[in-house]
């Protein structure tokens, strides 16, 4: 059977936000298989909330990064200077739940780095925050049959309406 396959383009994404965000999700999913390796000791999720253990176990078990040629095009655009690129997908429906399902993780991920007991990571600055929102909701939108919004449209957008995320 042929799954479907939908064109997902994300247009005008800034280079060095992308960085930033990038680097913050990868010292969160660090500190998250560093917490996934010691629940696999006899005792090792005692005294951690169940929730973050779910939580752990479906960030490092179910989630990958990106296509190896998205990632390339951005490690290009960094080496090169550009300060934006147009990244395109082709992606099956499911990446619309599967995106949207991933930014609900990463916003839970937060809530225990701000409480500062159960993780040493920093909380996503708001920034980065709504990055994230505009990059994985691009997904769910177009796999909708939506039209592409730029991040540059996104973001004044957002600060028109006076809604932080």
């Amino acid at each position: 059977m042929m799954v479907a396959l939908f064109d997902v383009r994300l247009l005008r994404i800034p280079v060095a936000l992308h960085v930033r965000i990038a680097e913050h999700s990868a010292e969160l999913l660090r500190e998250m298989y560093l917490i996934a390796e010691h629940l696999r000791e006899p005792d090792g999720a005692q005294g951690l909330p169940k929730r973050l253990v779910r939580l752990v176990e479906e960030l490092t078990h179910r989630y990958a990064g990106f296509t190896q040629e998205q990632s390339r095009s951005l490690a290009e655009a960094m080496a090169s200077g550009v300060a934006e690129l147009d990244l395109h997908y082709r992606v099956p429906g499911a990446a619309g739940e599967a995106a949207r399902h991933l930014d609900e993780l990463f916003d839970e991920a937060d809530v225990y780095c701000r409480q500062g007991r159960h993780l040493l990571t920093l909380a996503t600055p708001e920034e980065l925050v709504v990055y994230r929102h505009w990059y994985l909701g691009e997904f769910r939108r177009q796999i909708g049959g939506e039209a592409p919004l730029s991040w540059p449209d996104y973001a004044q957008a957002i600060r028109g309406s006076g809604v932080a995320s």
